[in-house]
């Protein structure tokens, strides 16, 4: 802001400019944008943004951390190749997860790998930490993780992506290139499955 006049004794007051905002305060569009003219420190900043719950939906749809790592390292330079086709119709999370997904639904077509029990989700903690209560987890946690890996892969990405991830429709439409009506019956198979195989545990 300047002040009035340009006479002696004029004060002239000058606002200091805002500060720039630093890779990790900005919106991933913002980032996004600056990726793609070249701003690699950016790009990382959206790696460690979303790396961990990538890494968590692969790990749940191929069982082993190892090959999980590898489908999200993958889809990352994947994402940085493809950079610049990134127009932002889609959320940019949305854009990694469809990556992500189509990078695991790949390595499924060709193996069917058992799930570690550790990974399979949040299961709830028993109140008393004995003997019995750990064992019952163990065998609850079994029977989820059989029952998840008999899903078959459309399924089990969509029940991961909603009931584990909590994406909308819309968005795990977008990631499975499914209307959101085929998202929704998707859903309602895989947890008819796995209410009926999990009956005995509730």
């Amino acid at each position: 802001m300047t002040g009035a006049g340009t006479g002696p004794g004029t004060t002239t007051l000058t606002t200091p400019a805002a500060a720039p905002l630093s890779a990790a305060q900005c919106d991933d569009l913002t980032l996004v944008v600056r990726a793609q003219e070249g701003d690699t420190r950016a790009f990382e900043v959206l790696v460690r943004r979303y790396q961990r719950q990538l890494y968590r939906l692969a790990v749940r749809m191929l069982g082993n951390s190892s090959d999980a790592d590898d489908a999200v390292q993958d889809a990352f330079v994947a994402a940085w190749r493809q950079l610049s086709g990134f127009r932002g119709d889609a959320a940019f999370s949305s854009w990694m997860y469809r990556i992500v997904t189509n990078r695991c639904l790949k390595i499924l077509r060709t193996r069917r790998p058992a799930l570690p029990l550790d990974d399979v989700g949040d299961q709830p903690t028993p109140d008393h930490d004995c003997p019995e209560h750990r064992a019952e987890a163990h065998d609850r946690a079994a029977a989820l993780n059989r029952a998840l890996q008999d899903l078959p892969a459309d399924q089990r990405v969509c029940w991961i992506l909603r009931d584990l991830h909590g994406l909308s429709y819309d968005d795990i439409a977008v990631i499975v290139s499914a209307s959101p009506d085929s998202v929704r019956g998707r859903l309602y198979r895989a947890r008819r499955t796995l209410a009926e195989v999990m009956t005995p545990w509730r």
